[in-house]
């Protein structure tokens, strides 16, 4: 597992995906994720998230976050990366407009030792600017065939080493990553 820095928090990924690479469908919906819904298996879900300090996402997965009731992220301060202003704003969530690296390094400086990110062009300008530390991705057993792409090239090159793969009577496959220093 990645350590604090006092430039940044350590920086984690945890995303599902198709097989074929995308995490959301074509008009951006997230339907096909239901056939791996258990309502007695979680993948790991709240441990990782009791481990999250903030969350950094970006608009549009902010957008569709919205819609579920109730907000999943009452108990942490959420950062959307955006540019517009935000509609509806719960309870904890910020709009923040500019560079990843200055915002993870005002977080440090806030007391936040571990952040989540989440969206797709968040996740590819961290991976861009070797931000991230843990990569944990859940592979479901779905060919969406075109949809919006798990990674947005260019991207730095980093080494990862396999912390854990774990599959699931569902079909799912979660691998988690630790970057190589």
């Amino acid at each position: 597992m990645a350590t604090v820095s006092s430039l940044r928090p350590v920086v984690s990924v945890y995303v599902a995906a198709s097989l074929d690479g995308y995490i959301a469908d074509e008009h951006g919906g997230l339907a096909w994720l239901d056939e791996v819904q258990r309502a007695d298996e979680d993948y790991g879900h709240a441990e990782f998230m009791a481990r999250i300090d903030a969350i950094v996402m970006g608009r549009g997965t902010f957008d569709a976050c919205l819609a579920f009731d109730p907000w999943p992220y009452a108990e942490h301060d959420v950062f959307v990366l955006t540019h517009r202003e935000l509609d509806a704003v719960p309870p904890r969530v910020s709009s923040y407009a500019g560079e990843l690296a200055p915002l993870l390094a005002t977080l440090a400086i806030s007391g936040k030792r571990h952040v989540y990110l989440d969206g797709g062009n968040v996740i590819s300008q961290a991976l861009a600017a070797d931000l991230v530390d843990e990569l944990t991705i859940s592979w479901i057993p779905t060919v969406l065939g075109r949809g919006r792409p798990l990674f947005h090239a260019p991207l730095a090159t980093t080494k990862w080493q396999l912390e854990r793969v774990q599959g699931y009577p569902s079909g799912l496959v979660q691998a988690r990553y630790a970057r190589l220093a």
